[in-house]
């Protein structure tokens, strides 16, 4: 199957479904460098799909695929501190690591096929 944009790749939907709710789930928190910084690392996931996609190269696309990919690592090391910290709960916690998690290995799914 041939993806004509970067809006139809699976692993860039679902990483922007994660930035919304890391949005929504941090938009009340008081920490600012913290929640600055776990939206910045979600955000990475989906603009550097889209960006790589956008070079038109397939050992670019790989590049920042795998910057991606390091980003998800992020997020969900700020989930668990966040877990452990009580900024989040367990079901929020789980929701999004699984996704975070999810999104990982479609990016190395990815990363194989290219």
């Amino acid at each position: 199957m041939k993806i004509d944009r970067f809006e139809d790749i699976i692993a860039w939907q679902k990483s922007k479904e994660l930035t919304k709710l890391i949005y929504s789930k941090f938009a009340e928190s008081k920490d600012f460098s913290f929640r600055d910084q776990i939206q910045r690392a979600s955000v990475s996931i989906m603009n550097n799909i889209a960006e790589g996609f956008e070079r038109k190269s397939n050992n670019e696309f790989k590049y920042f695929l795998y910057i991606s990919k390091g980003s998800c690592g992020e997020v969900r090391s700020m989930l668990l501190l966040a877990y452990e910290l009580h900024k989040i709960n367990q079901t929020d916690f789980e929701e999004m690591s699984l996704l975070s998690e999810e999104i990982s290995k479609m990016l190395s799914g990815f990363i194989k096929t290219l």
